[in-house]
C-alpha cells in the first residue's frame, strides 16, 4: 500500500473504530499495527512487514492462515449456499460437522446446539442446566451456579456471571445474577496460603464443602478445564478436573466445561478434560472450531440432559434460544475442513513435543528477576513479569510492563498479547520448530530490553 492509502486507513481507524479490550486513549496516542494478509503462521502488515502469529489471532488459528483445504471447502460452500436457517429447517454442513463434533469429543456428549461465540456457547450452557433442572421432579429450587476465582466464560451477561476476574467483570455486578464461588488453582499466588504439592490440593476443600451443604439449590459447576486462560494461564494441577466430576457426580450437580481456549488440541489431546476422562454434562467449544476462519460455536450436551427438553408441544419444554446465523453453513463448512485436517495430520498428536520445545526455549528466563512464574500446557503458555520475584510484589497497573514488552517483540517480528502483567505465548498448533525458536527468542530478547536484569 502507498503511504497515502496507509495515513488514510489509520484515520479512518482512530475516527471510527471502537477496539475490544482496549483503552482507546492509549490506542489513539500510538500508530496501528494494520494487518492486510496472512501467509501460513505469519501476519503481515500494510507496510509489508511480517510478523510471527504468536496469539493465534486470539487463539483460533490451527493450522494457519490461507489453509489450501479450508480455503477450498469455504468456496465449494459459497456455491452451494451462504446461509440458511436452523430454526425449523435443517442444513447438510451444520449436520455433517455435528457427527464430526460428537465423533471426537468425550463419549457420551451426542447433541450438539450451535451459536457463533464462546461466550454465547456458555450462555446457551447455563440456560439449558438450569431449564434442565426446573423440568425435573423437585429440581425447581435449583439456582445456583458454582463458579471459581479468576474464572473468563465471556462478556455476554450470563457468561460474565459466572466469571472471577474483577478487571473485567466488577463493574457490571448489579446487573448480573448470584453465583457461588469458590477458590481456584493459583498455586504461585495461593489464595489459601498454602504449597503444592504438599498442600494436597486443599483449594479443593471449599467446593468440596459447598457441594455436600448446598447441592439442592446448585445446578451446575462452570470450569475451564486444565487451565483458567484469561486470568494468565492459570494451570490446574493433576487430577483437579477429575475431583470436580466426581464431586458433582456424589452431589447430583450437572458440570459445565468451557473449553472455548483449550479445545481442539490446545493442551496436547483434542479437548483438555479428555487428559484425565472426564465426561462433562455440557461441553463449550467456539474459537479453534473453525480453524480460525468462521465466527461459530457449539455446546454439546449428553442424552440425559436433552431428554430433559422431550415433551408434549403443549407442555412448553422447548428450549427457546436461537441465534440468525445459527449453523452458519459456511462457518460449518470451515469447521469441518479444519476438524479432517487434525485428523489427517494428527496434528494434535505433535502438541506435547512443541511444547516442550518451547519450554526448553524460555527456560532461561525462569532465572530472570522479573519473571515470577512459566505457566505451561501444551500450547498454552504464561509468562508472569512481577517488580521482584522474591517478594512477588506486583508492577504498578499503569506501568503497562505486559504491554511494553508486546511492542518490544513487535519490533523482534512476532505478535503477542497480554494479560495484564502476563507475557502469553499460544501460537498455531502447525507452529514449526524454527518458528518455536524465533517466537521464545522475541520473548526472551523483549523481556530484557523492558526489565534489563541488573536494574
Amino acid at each position: 500500500m502507498n503511504t497515502e492509502e496507509i495515513r488514510r486507513l489509520e484515520e479512518i481507524d482512530r475516527k471510527h473504530v471502537w477496539h475490544p479490550f482496549t483503552q482507546m486513549k492509549g490506542w489513539m496516542e500510538e500508530p496501528p499495527l494494520i494487518v492486510e494478509r496472512a501467509e501460513g503462521n505469519w501476519l503481515i502488515d500494510v507496510h509489508g512487514r511480517r510478523y510471527l502469529d504468536g496469539v493465534s489471532s486470539l487463539w483460533v488459528t490451527v493450522h494457519g492462515h490461507r489453509v489450501p483445504e479450508i480455503d477450498d471447502a469455504v468456496r465449494a460452500q459459497l456455491d452451494r449456499v451462504a446461509h440458511s436457517t436452523l430454526l425449523g429447517l435443517a442444513s447438510v454442513p451444520s449436520i455433517e460437522l455435528a457427527e464430526r463434533l460428537v465423533r471426537i469429543a468425550p463419549r457420551g456428549l451426542t447433541r450438539v446446539f450451535y451459536s457463533d461465540s464462546g461466550s454465547t456457547a456458555v450462555e446457551i450452557a447455563l440456560k439449558i442446566a438450569y431449564q434442565f433442572w426446573q423440568q425435573q421432579p423437585g429440581g425447581s429450587a435449583k439456582k445456583r451456579f458454582v463458579c471459581f476465582e479468576n474464572a473468563y466464560h465471556g462478556d455476554t451477561l450470563g457468561s460474565v456471571s459466572v466469571g472471577g476476574i474483577d478487571l473485567f467483570h466488577q463493574v457490571y455486578r448489579p446487573l448480573l445474577f448470584e453465583t457461588l464461588r469458590v477458590p481456584s488453582p493459583y498455586c504461585f499466588r495461593c489464595p489459601i496460603g498454602k504449597s503444592y504439592p504438599s498442600c494436597e490440593v486443599a483449594c479443593l476443600a471449599p467446593l468440596e464443602m459447598l457441594l455436600a451443604e448446598r447441592a439442592d439449590e446448585i445446578v451446575a459447576v462452570v470450569i475451564e478445564p486444565q487451565v483458567q486462560g484469561a486470568a494468565g494461564m492459570l494451570v490446574q494441577p493433576a487430577g483437579f478436573l477429575r475431583r470436580v466430576r466426581e464431586l458433582c457426580d456424589r452431589a447430583g450437580v450437572l458440570l459445565i466445561t468451557d473449553e472455548v481456549a483449550t479445545g481442539f488440541g490446545r493442551t496436547g489431546t483434542m479437548f483438555a478434560c479428555q487428559r484425565e476422562g472426564v465426561v462433562p454434562d455440557l461441553l463449550c467449544l467456539a474459537k479453534g472450531i473453525t480453524g480460525g476462519y468462521l465466527p461459530l460455536a457449539a455446546t454439546l450436551a449428553t442424552e440425559r440432559v436433552f431428554e430433559g427438553f422431550l415433551a408434549e408441544f403443549r407442555d412448553r419444554r422447548t428450549f427457546f434460544h436461537g441465534h440468525t446465523y445459527t449453523g452458519n453453513p459456511l462457518a460449518c463448512a470451515a469447521a469441518i475442513a479444519n476438524i479432517d485436517l487434525l485428523e489427517r495430520t494428527a496434528l494434535v498428536g505433535t502438541v506435547d513435543e512443541k511444547g516442550e520445545l518451547l519450554a526448553a526455549a524460555l527456560a532461561s528466563l525462569a532465572e530472570h528477576p522479573h519473571v515470577g512464574e512459566i505457566r505451561q500446557r501444551g500450547l498454552m503458555v504464561g509468562v508472569e513479569l512481577v517488580r521482584d520475584r522474591t517478594t512477588k510484589a506486583e508492577f504498578d497497573y499503569g506501568d503497562r510492563i505486559g504491554h511494553r514488552v508486546i511492542l518490544a517483540a513487535r519490533k523482534r517480528g512476532v505478535i503477542l498479547r497480554p494479560l495484564g502483567d502476563v507475557v502469553v505465548l499460544m501460537p498455531p498448533l502447525a507452529i514449526s520448530r524454527d518458528e518455536i525458536e524465533l517466537l521464545a527468542r522475541a520473548v526472551r530478547e523483549s523481556i530484557d530490553e523492558v526489565l534489563p536484569r541488573g536494574a
